[in-house]
């Protein structure tokens, strides 16, 4: 794994070249009073250095003998027994292959020694509002040194530029952990599926996903699981998980978990009382039609657009056919008239985010997918209660979700093994029934 965050680090350097590449960690939030919230690295920060200590700040310098420099927390007998072990100095050398390393106690001293001298810095200004004082208080200190002969960076660059086209096509390491939060995953969501029933609340069901994550390595949930049942199915953001589930019901389950800092993101629709009611299949099937013409389409070379758009034309032809909306197709199309149904986008990339970085537009035109990055499908129908629409389809919600790595060839579906074909999740789901 060494190797993986020394070859990350020596591609930002080249790409960075002549430059000076700043990163800080992510702040501690407290969570109530002397208690904190469960601390997660900066993804950005842990990928180039595989530490996940807070208060510590990163440096690439492409011009320096010593090129990777991590200022982190001292080694303090004290505040160990309270909060575990620290690398230390020492451990951040040794155990984290830092060229060099200092206290953060002597950041301001040092980080000026550390950036002089670059003609460029590569920094995320606003996104940690306190270290761009601290970073801008370098500065300072360097160009006060000018008649020193020392210069200070002339410009400031987004380090997303570099970093995160770095993260944006994924290694075979970074896949294999993928690939182990989507089997947690999976194990999760059937598990959720054969023992969801009647009565239940939602949160009983959330608490068998997050049982499930834990138990089988998984850090932390990748984002807040979303188990809405009911009219909840069509709240596409739905977190408070608190209704007591009844007999009919659609659940909509998006959940996935962490592993090794990659994400994944499932989503699962299926029937608490184990079948489908014949308008629930109806509108079900719909929506898987159209998932599955949008993994046909992608492929190295097509676009999130054109992903998007076989799910579209299959939704709208569906809701024509069903009286939902009004047809012609190409004009329900070019009107969104499917928008109130549908009406979110269908993909998104994944990876150390959940909504992962890199550009989905390139000099103003949408990028083409290339073969190593990872991308969600997830088409949707959501026709709340209060929809004018015939009354047997008010209040079904669903959503079906996969994580797909994008090839030359077919694109792979790295959770294919969670049930999504009506067959197969009321199989699953008669186990509860």
């Amino acid at each position: 794994m060494h190797n993986e965050f020394k070859e990350r680090r020596e591609r930002v350097l080249a790409a960075i070249r002549p430059g000076v590449l700043v990163v800080s960690s992510a702040p501690l939030a407290i969570r109530n009073n002397d208690v904190e919230h469960e601390y997660r690295q900066d993804s950005d920060f842990f990928y180039l250095t595989g530490f996940d200590e807070p208060e510590s700040v990163l440096v690439l310098n492409s011009s320096s003998d010593q090129p990777f420099t991590l200022f982190v927390r001292a080694r303090d007998p004290e505040r160990e027994v309270w909060d575990g072990a620290r690398a230390g100095v020492e451990g951040a050398l040794t155990d984290f292959g830092a060229d060099a390393a200092f206290p953060i106690a002597d950041l301001s001293l040092k980080l000026p020694d550390v950036i002089q001298n670059s003609e460029r810095l590569f920094y995320r200004l606003g996104k940690n509002r306190a270290f761009d004082d601290a970073l801008l208080a370098a500065l300072d200190r360097v160009r006060s040194r000018a008649r020193m002969g020392v210069t200070c960076p002339t410009s400031i660059v987004d380090s997303a530029t570099v970093v995160h086209e770095s993260r944006l096509k994924k290694s075979e390491l970074e896949l294999r952990a993928m690939q182990r939060a989507i089997d947690i995953t999976r194990d999760a969501h059937v598990a959720a599926m054969a023992e969801a029933s009647p009565g239940m609340f939602e949160y009983e069901v959330e608490a068998i996903l997050r049982g499930i994550f834990r138990r089988f390595g998984s850090e932390r949930p990748a984002y807040s699981p979303i188990v809405g049942s009911g009219p909840n199915a069509t709240v596409l953001h739905y977190h408070r998980n608190d209704r007591r589930m009844q007999a009919g019901d659609l659940l909509l389950i998006d959940a996935g978990c962490e592993f090794d800092y990659y994400a994944a993101d499932v989503t699962r629709t299926f029937p608490v009382s184990g079948t489908f009611t014949p308008e629930q299949r109806l509108i079900y099937q719909l929506v898987l039609d159209a998932q599955l013409a949008s993994i046909e389409v992608t492929r190295a070379g097509r676009t999130f657009d054109e992903v998007h758009a076989a799910s579209v034309e299959v939704i709208t032809r569906g809701l024509v056919e069903l009286g939902i909306i009004e047809g012609p197709v190409d004009t329900a199309v070019a009107d969104l008239r499917y928008k109130p149904y549908f009406m979110h986008k269908t993909s998104h990339y994944l990876g150390m985010d959940v909504h992962d970085v890199g550009a989905y537009f390139v000099a103003g035109k949408p990028r083409p997918l290339e073969a190593g990055m990872v991308i969600t499908v997830e088409p949707g129908i959501y026709i709340a209660h209060s929809a004018q629409v015939d009354e047997k389809f008010r209040g079904i919600g669903v959503r079906i979700e996969d994580d797909v790595l994008v090839t030359n060839a077919a694109a792979i579906v790295l959770s294919e093994a969670i049930p999504k074909r009506v067959d197969e999740v009321e199989r699953v789901c008669s186990r509860a029934a």
